[in-house]
């Protein structure tokens, strides 16, 4: 009763690798990877298993800023990803990458908040990916506040709006762990006055208005973003957006995608499609905040 083994292979050589075979969205190649980019919402579909997990960057879309007078930055949308080998400082670690099935998965991609006029920012769309064995949601980023609508504070969000400079102490809204910060408080009014920057996925936003009785020449800059090699370049993503400011005041500045504030007499600028950063806060009556940008998807895996 021994056991007899025979070798039916080729007797050497180790086991072939297996490259993950997918569709949907825009695809490009990088060296062994492949890379489906979605601007918008739709399938993406695995049809072979490959040998190695997917990695994935889930970006929300950004809050809009608040309008009226010293109104706050949007917050960025939230940031998820599981390719952040590059990245140091941010909101949270590095996810586990999707374990996929060969099945379709739904791609949902954020609007950003739409602008308004003197109210507070509208709030930013959640991005997702959902399908057998994941799911994965990053929350849209919050508004901005604004003078004019009480309880002035910035919104919550994936990162949280600044809050809307008004005869108290106003806060940013909170932002959601591992996804993004706060937006910056109004502590105080003086002027030249401003609101606080939205918050973003580096960084909370800072804080406008008069601070401990001394005056701030300028708005206050929206929270950093971060950057990400994903999709084989390196792309700034969730920044928060700048304060709005008047009186004599500087409007805040931003990166990663946010939208900076604007002085008297000008409309906020928005934040940059598909980065999902928060749009700029507005000052004076009639003019408005910068809309949010709006999200993206981005997966990558290797194919051969």
């Amino acid at each position: 009763n021994a056991n007899v083994w025979t070798n039916i292979g080729d007797g050497t050589g180790t086991e072939p690798y297996i490259g993950t075979v997918a569709t949907g969205g825009t695809i490009t190649t990088s060296g062994d990877y492949k890379i489906h980019t979605f601007l918008s919402s739709g399938t993406f579909t695995v049809t072979t298993v490959g040998s190695d997990l997917i990695d994935f960057l889930c970006i929300a879309g950004g809050g809009a800023g608040g309008s009226g007078y010293q109104s706050g930055g949007g917050g960025a949308g939230g940031y998820r990803g599981s390719y952040l080998s590059e990245i140091s400082g941010g909101s949270g670690a590095s996810e586990t990458a999707m374990n996929c099935t060969a099945s379709a998965y739904t791609i949902t991609v954020g609007a950003g908040g739409t602008a308004s006029s003197q109210t507070l920012g509208n709030n930013g769309a959640d991005s997702s990916i959902v399908g057998t064995g994941v799911s994965i949601t990053s929350i849209g980023g919050g508004g901005g506040g604004s003078y004019h609508t009480s309880p002035y504070n910035g919104i919550l969000g994936g990162s949280g709006g600044g809050a809307g400079d008004n005869t108290g102490d106003e806060t940013g809204g909170a932002g959601t762990a591992n996804q993004g910060f706060a937006g910056g408080d109004a502590p105080g009014y003086g002027a030249p006055y401003g609101g606080g920057g939205g918050g973003g996925a580096g960084s909370v936003g800072i804080d406008g208005g008069n601070t401990g009785g001394g005056v701030s020449t300028t708005a206050s800059n929206g929270g950093a973003g971060l950057s990400s090699l994903i999709s084989g370049s390196s792309v700034d993503y969730a920044g928060g957006a700048g304060g709005g400011s008047g009186n004599g005041g500087s409007p805040g500045t931003a990166s990663h995608g946010g939208g900076a504030g604007s002085t008297y007499g000008a409309n906020a600028t928005a934040g940059t499609t598909n980065r999902g950063g928060g749009g700029g806060g507005s000052m004076g009556t009639g003019y408005s905040g910068g809309a949010g940008g709006s999200g993206v998807v981005i997966i990558r895996y290797q194919f051969q």
